[in-house]
């Protein structure tokens, strides 16, 4: 599933922050966020379809991914993961790589898309599951905007409790250094549930209220389903970058940080 809350192009130190809970069953192998084998590219591994869900590249790019919650899926779909990695690989712009995914978007399950180039302060969101029913991209505005299993911005209640928390923190640091530790546990680990008067109704309301609190940690007929991660991305307004992790390893959370320069 995951859920993300991110500022762009909205404050004078911080030109990007990210905070992203990839959720997934546990027993899906995974690799924690590193640099990728002969590649310029940082983000965690989905060992299963090979791709990843959030990552970052040395030239300034971003992309991350969601999946849009819906209840029929293609049997032979291709792998979602692959779509971030494919832009951070590519020498195309965000609106470029966009309209290149809309073209095939009928042959992946549904998701969103968040598409970043910082050099250039470009940045796109595209879904194939817009409320026109018609693959759409769009230039994402400056500010604060959250990213759920819906389209950009949509109102589920956890989304609203995740932007209304973290402006009230970020107002908190005013101008300065953000604390990224306490971001995470004040921001990411909200095990609050939503009244189910409010849920989106498009599971059994039984799956969506253990799906409506901002970290996740549930028993399902699968197997034990949850936040397996909570990643931090820090870009400056002079090029440096802080990729942080908090991640779950057989039973244990560990926790890293990985800090380059934008090139």
């Amino acid at each position: 599933m995951c859920i993300t809350v991110f500022l762009w192009q909205a404050h004078p130190l911080y030109p990007f922050l990210l905070l992203l809970n990839r959720d997934e069953y546990h027993s899906r192998p995974t690799k924690p966020a590193g640099w990728w084998e002969g590649e310029d590219i940082i983000g965690g591994k989905d060992e299963v379809g090979g791709g990843t869900w959030l990552a970052c590249s040395k030239n300034g790019r971003v992309a991350f991914l969601t999946n849009f919650r819906e209840t029929e899926s293609l049997p032979s779909a291709r792998t979602r993961g692959d779509l971030p990695v494919r832009f951070l690989k590519c020498k195309k712009d965000p609106a470029e790589f966009a309209d290149e995914i809309i073209q095939e978007s009928d042959q992946y399950n549904g998701f969103n898309l968040i598409l970043a180039d910082l050099h250039s302060k470009t940045m796109v969101y595209v879904t194939n599951r817009p409320k026109e029913n018609k693959p759409s991209a769009l230039q994402v505005s400056p500010g604060i905007h959250v990213l759920t299993n819906s389209s950009l911005d949509s109102p589920w209640p956890k989304a609203l409790r995740l932007h209304h928390n973290f402006k009230e923190l970020m107002d908190t640091y005013d101008e300065g250094e953000v604390h990224v530790n306490e971001m995470v546990e004040n921001l990411m680990m909200d095990t609050t549930k939503a009244d189910k008067s409010l849920l989106p109704g498009i599971y059994p309301p039984h799956f969506e209220y253990q799906l409506s609190s901002i970290f996740i940690d549930f028993n399902s007929p699968k197997g034990r389903y949850g936040t397996r991660s909570i990643s931090a991305v820090l870009v400056k307004d002079s090029g440096e970058v802080c990729f942080h992790e908090r991640y779950l390893e057989d039973d244990s959370w560990k926790e890293h940080a990985i800090t380059y320069q934008i090139e």
